[in-house]
């Protein structure tokens, strides 16, 4: 049994396949409906109009329509377009078991618990005849699916077959509904539209479902008496042919399968079972462990079937489809109704070579899985599942291939797979003990090689070489040498396609295709929503693959698209030019002709073949929004903007590509400020002044325009500027333009007019203009501004342009890879634009005199425009609306090509650096904080950054040298390499350069131990947390040193430890107990002897005052072991000993056993002894106990405690 797709609902009553689209509806208990798509696994719709269960649902054949009956007594006739219930049919008086259409006719037929049967026609929404005769609820009743012939089951423990050829007489002759339905009621208990053909009797308790044959006069029957019943009609009698038993409780469904002579029954007994009808035996039995099933319901074309149970339904196969086959060169056998067949491509003829006859079988799935062929020897191996895997060897004689009569028996083994791996060699797959049998045609074992991986099927891989499959990974095994060529991780592998020249291989699973190298190196992977069904190379290396419904094509890059949409599923065999030789489930040979146009060109792209492009582009058809959005995300918009006719498009993708001139065409047909304004700042990029000049107009962006005058040093226009803000009275931009063109008349004119006259009066006076300041200090009076006396003025005027006038080299654009060859298809011949070429800038935007015309007139020019079109005098420069030149004397960006790419920027050092790492002091150095963050998370399980803040932003800044330019440019910043000198390469990038490094981690340990020893325990706490900060933000080169570092973490979280506890301790002073118990944590910790000395004579010493002797002398003891140095230390813990020997007494119980070994949880400070569950810190490593899991460790104040972490890196020598 093959799950196709499964759900999870309530209980479902009722099932049915559409008979073109993937979909299938189940109606509930609930009393909803569900539409499925089970190709997809998706909820299409759902419908919920019934009160109460609905057991009956069935979809039209052709209409969009589906027919619902439910235990509200209503049949529904929905339009699942329209999503709504048409109308509701009224006229049953109790629970509507079953509902279906007529495949010819507009009826419905239905059954109910009321008794009796009713047929409707649904395009006159009345019912035109009522079956009665059965004695109890009817429990199912269809149409037969040729003949005038009802079935029906009820619980009166019969099965009634009802003849309505009246019926069908009666709606050929065009008679009136109305007078249908008084003739109804008059003959309601007789009617003699539809009659009682045969009553079927033997079911010992009630009947629940009753079926026609599709083809055969056979009806069978499934009922409560747990027996299926097979049943024979002929014209005038109808009798029983056999019982199937096997059944443990209520048989609820039985039916014909379509394709195949089997029968399906389910039953309240939680199975599904297959019968032979022919040899009336039992084939397969499939249980669920929960759920009772209801419903069944087989597609109307394809092999499928559908179950409905107590939690959802299952949509499933009996047998797998797929043909087996194998090509070689031109040629191709396959296996087809028991026959081997052979077909050659060329010719497009098959033949029949040999029959492969199976012996009876008492189970499904016995066609041939795999086939595998030998050109030299003309030998096939065909394996199959009968047996639990096996294999049969045939060998062709050469004159069969045309007559395929001879019947020859075949050399068979056991064995899950079995493949040529050379020219008269197989192996076959011996799964329980793992190994490869390499036979020879005689069936003789000659090998025996023991697989690398635990292998579940094998597949060719060249000559003596396998490729094993596991559950997610496959290797290529060489037999000879008995190594592995290649590893790679996979999901579950189904199928594999080798390409022509051997160099590649596709790896089909059910949802994704993996591309990978012969040695197995990954080159692409892609991910299908749909199932993958079957693939095949083309000659320029496209990887061609269907899934259930499409066609598509595969590049080498992973790109990926559809070339067209199937009816059916097929199983492609071969790809030659654009034919498509594929295989259909009934195993006929199909050739599919398809348009390669689209993937031909994106491979040429890919491979730059640039003349094949050009070339595609001229003679096809190729356009769409999906190809441009290629184009542009590939980095070919100037190719792209060959394909468009939508200006804002053809914009987009001009700017993008540098193409000004096709940008201002688009930009004069958009006319909108928002695209002048991206013209301008492309332009400007490029160093085009004139088109900038240009977009500024359109724009009326004054402010940008007087600055543009000032850079390019245009001192005429802008004086032209002064007089166009002076007649729009902005005085701002007034001021503005003097102070670029500096006129410092017209500074002083214009302050004094805006009534600014203490400004006026200092510039006036600084530049020297006597005689006017003079003139504004009578008029500022006792006013007048002072000037300090001992600063020197300067004075305010612009500096002078490096270039004046007309366009600068800013930015090299230079003609793209296709080298104007595409100009001649958008614009026709270019020699006619020729004359046009040096059409001057200035000519074509000169700015009119503004002083021919006096300020109100230029005012009124300037606020209506229709003025300006009747104004016929050398007119203002009128800048609302640019009477434009013709197209013609449009400017023209200055290179001389309608194709442009701009050149690509560098690659930033720090982006070459996060590229490159995956240590976190690098992505720090280089700026990347997010970076460096989620490495540090994922390494050591670090979720507090704040102490890290301050390192990070010392990284980056000391990985970077600044430098100054020009006064008007920003700070140049350098990145700073590690291992840099003058010889290296200007092209090869090394790390950065940090400032952290394992030395300066030694002088602090060295001042941690100091200021420990010296009692200064806050001090030295700062010290060593400063270590444990550090430590993740350092790079170090050989494996020893990683070691090194390792080890310093422990010792740092040691003392880190220890000197919290110790610091606890002296904040506790109304505690002795736990002041002890924490004194002697602290002689636990890992501690150099100095400082396990000192923390023992302390821990003595707390012990002994609070008369907890015995404690006490088990410390003087441990300080006695370490043979102190100092005498004073020496002599009081032999004291404290005969002291405690004398009265071995503890005053107070200590949460302390120094017998049992234990560490200290860094959070609680409590003894964790050995045995019990504890949960550590990933970076320092430190103990806590399980309820500080998930916490932040206290120790290190970074990880989190009981976290997953990768664990330290920190060299490049661990990487590699």
């Amino acid at each position: 049994m093959l799950t196709k797709f499964e759900t999870k609902s309530n209980r479902v009553k009722g099932l049915s396949f559409h008979s073109k689209r993937p979909w299938i509806l189940a109606s509930l208990h609930s009393g909803v409906i569900q539409l499925w798509d089970y190709r997809m696994g998706t909820l299409i719709d759902r419908f919920d109009e019934h009160d109460g269960p609905v057991r009956g649902v069935h979809f039209h054949k052709s209409q969009p329509l589906f027919v619902s009956g439910g235990d509200d007594y209503k049949i529904k006739v929905w339009n699942y377009k329209l999503h709504r219930c048409l109308f509701t049919l009224l006229g049953h008086l109790d629970y509507i078991r079953t509902v279906q259409f007529h495949h010819e006719h507009p009826w419905i037929v239905s059954a109910s618990d009321d008794q009796t049967i009713r047929i409707w026609n649904w395009q006159s929404r009345t019912c035109i005849s009522v079956l009665t005769g059965h004695n109890h609820y009817v429990m199912c009743a269809l149409f037969h699916p040729k003949d005038d012939l009802v079935v029906s089951a009820s619980l009166d423990q019969t099965v009634r077959v009802w003849d309505i050829g009246a019926l069908r007489k009666k709606s050929a002759s065009p008679a009136d509904d109305i007078l249908r339905l008084s003739q109804m009621n008059t003959d309601f208990f007789g009617g003699v539209d539809a009659v009682v053909k045969y009553v079927l009797e033997g079911h010992d308790r009630g009947v629940n479902w009753a079926a026609f044959h599709p083809s055969l006069p056979l009806i069978v029957s499934g009922a409560d008496d747990r027996q299926v019943k097979l049943w024979r009609m002929n014209d005038t009698k109808a009798w029983e042919v056999d019982t199937l038993r096997g059944h443990m409780n209520n048989v609820s469904c039985v039916l014909f399968h379509a394709k195949q002579d089997i029968i399906v029954s389910n039953s309240e007994d939680k199975s599904i079972r297959v019968w032979d009808a022919t040899k009336r035996t039992a084939i397969q039995t499939f249980r669920r462990e929960q759920d009772r099933f209801w419903i069944l319901a087989s597609h109307p074309e394809m092999n499928l079937l559908a179950a409905g149970h107590d939690s959802g339904v299952i949509v499933f196969k009996l047998e797998r489809e797929r043909p087996a086959f194998s090509v070689s060169g031109d040629s191709m056998f396959y296996a087809k109704d028991r026959f081997l067949r052979f077909y050659e491509f060329l010719t497009q003829r098959e033949t029949q070579v040999i029959p492969i006859r199976r012996p009876g079988s008492a189970s499904l799935n016995q066609s041939p899985r795999t086939l595998s062929y030998s050109p030299t020897e003309n030998a096939i191996l065909i394996c199959s599942d009968m047996d639990g895997g096996s294999y049969e060897l045939y060998i062709i004689p050469k004159d069969s291939i045309s007559r395929g009569d001879t019947v020859q028996e075949a050399k068979r083994g056991i064995g899950g797979s079995a493949i040529f791996v050379a020219r008269n060699r197989f192996a076959v797959l011996d799964r329980t003990n793992n190994q490869v049998l390499v036979k020879n045609l005689k069936n003789e074992t000659v090998k025996k090689s023991v697989l690398p991986i635990a292998a579940d099927a094998i597949f060719y891989a060249g000559t003596g070489n396998l490729l094993c499959r596991a559950e997610d990974r496959v290797v290529i095994f060489d037999l000879q040498q008995r190594v592995v060529l290649g590893d790679l991780h996979t999901p579950f592998v189904k199928y594999i396609v080798w390409s022509n020249d051997m160099e590649s291989v596709a790896l089909l699973s059910k949802h994704a295709i993996v591309i990978a190298s012969k040695k197995l190196v990954h080159q692409c992977t892609l991910h299908e929503t749909i199932r993958v069904k079957s693939g095949g190379w083309d000659d320029n290396g496209v990887f061609i693959y269907t899934t259930l419904n499409h066609i598509k094509y595969c590049l080498p890059n992973g790109d990926s698209g559809i070339i067209k949409t199937l009816d059916v599923p097929i199983y492609i065999t071969k790809v030659s030019g654009n034919k498509i030789f594929c295989l259909d489930r009934d195993g006929k040979n199909r050739v599919i002709v398809i348009d390669a146009a689209e993937y031909i060109f994106k491979l040429s792209l890919l491979r730059k073949k640039y003349e094949h492009v050009m070339s595609m582009i001229r003679n096809s058809q190729l356009c769409g929004q999906a190809m441009i959005a290629y184009l542009q995300q590939k980095g070919f918009p100037e190719v792209a903007l060959h394909f468009v006719k939508d200006e804002r498009t053809r914009f987009s993708l001009a700017i993008e590509s540098g193409n000004i001139q096709t940008a201002v065409a688009a930009a004069k047909e958009i006319d909108e400020k928002d695209h002048w304004y991206r013209l301008g700042v492309e332009a400007l990029r490029q160093g085009n002044a004139g088109i900038v000049e240009y977009a500024y107009q359109r724009t009326k962006n004054f402010e940008r325009l007087s600055f543009l005058y000032l850079i390019t040093g245009n001192t005429e226009k802008l004086s032209k500027m002064l007089k166009i803000a002076e007649v729009k009275n902005d005085v701002m931009g007034q001021f503005h333009n003097a102070l670029y063109l500096g006129d410092v008349q017209e500074r002083v004119k214009i302050l004094e007019n805006a009534g600014h006259l203490p400004l006026a009066y200092i510039t006036a006076s600084v530049h020297g203009l006597n005689e006017v300041a003079e003139r504004l200090a009578a008029a500022l009076g006792d006013n007048v501004p002072t000037l300090p006396t001992n600063k020197s003025p300067s004075l305010l005027i612009p500096p002078t342009p490096i270039v004046c006038a007309g366009d600068w080299p800013l930015l090299r654009v230079m003609r793209g890879i296709f080298e104007g060859g595409l100009d001649n298809i958008v614009q026709g011949d270019p020699a006619e634009d020729d004359e046009d070429m040096d059409a001057n800038w200035g000519e074509a935007l000169d700015v009119v005199d503004a002083e021919a015309l006096e300020n109100g007139e230029l005012a009124a020019v300037i606020q209506d425009e229709e003025a300006a079109e009747e104004n016929e005098e050398d007119g203002g420069w009128d800048l609302e609306d640019l009477d434009l030149p013709p197209e013609a004397d449009t400017p023209k960006a200055s290179v001389n090509s309608r194709v442009f790419v701009a050149p690509t920027p560098g690659i930033a050092v720090s982006q070459i650096w996060t590229q490159r790492s995956s240590f976190a002091a690098e992505h720090a150095a280089a700026g990347n904080f997010d970076t460096a963050m989620r490495l540090l998370s994922r390494q050591l399980g670090i979720r507090n950054f704040v102490p890290l803040k301050s390192m990070f932003l010392d990284l980056h800044n000391g990985s970077h040298s600044y430098i100054r330019a020009l006064t008007s440019a920003p700070v140049l910043s350098v990145a700073v390499e590690r291992g840099w000198t003058e010889s290296s390469s200007p092209n090869v990038r090394g790390p950065p350069d940090l400032v952290f490094n394992f030395s300066q981690l030694e002088e602090k340990l060295k001042a941690g131990y100091k200021a420990t020893t010296a009692g200064k325990f806050t001090e030295a706490l700062r010290l060593f947390l400063t270590i444990l900060h550090t430590i993740p933000l350092i790079v170090v080169d050989s494996r020893r040193e990683v070691d090194e570092v390792k080890e310093l973490i422990v010792i740092v979280k040691e003392y880190v430890l220890g000197l919290q506890m110790e610091l606890k301790r002296k904040e506790l002073k109304d505690d002795p107990i736990r002041q002890q118990e924490l004194a002697a944590y602290f002689t636990h910790c890992n501690l150099q002897l100095p400082h396990l000395r000192l923390a023992l004579q302390n821990a003595m010493t707390v012990c002994f005052r609070a008369k907890n002797l015995n404690t006490a002398g088990n410390f003087a003891r441990r300080l006695l072991e370490t043979n102190p140095t100092n005498e004073n230390q020496a002599k009081m813990a032999r004291q404290v000993l005969q002291a405690a020997e004398k009265n071995m007494k503890d005053a107070s119980h200590l949460n302390y056993d120094f017998r049992n070994p234990f560490v200290v949880c860094g959070a609680t400070y409590v003894p964790i002894y050995r045995g019990q569950k504890d949960v550590s810190c990933p970076y320092c490593s430190s103990r806590f106990v399980p309820a500080q899991d998930g916490q932040l460790c206290n120790v290190c104040d970074l990880a989190t405690v009981g976290a997953d972490a990768s664990g330290l890196l920190c060299s490049p020598s661990q990487v590699r």
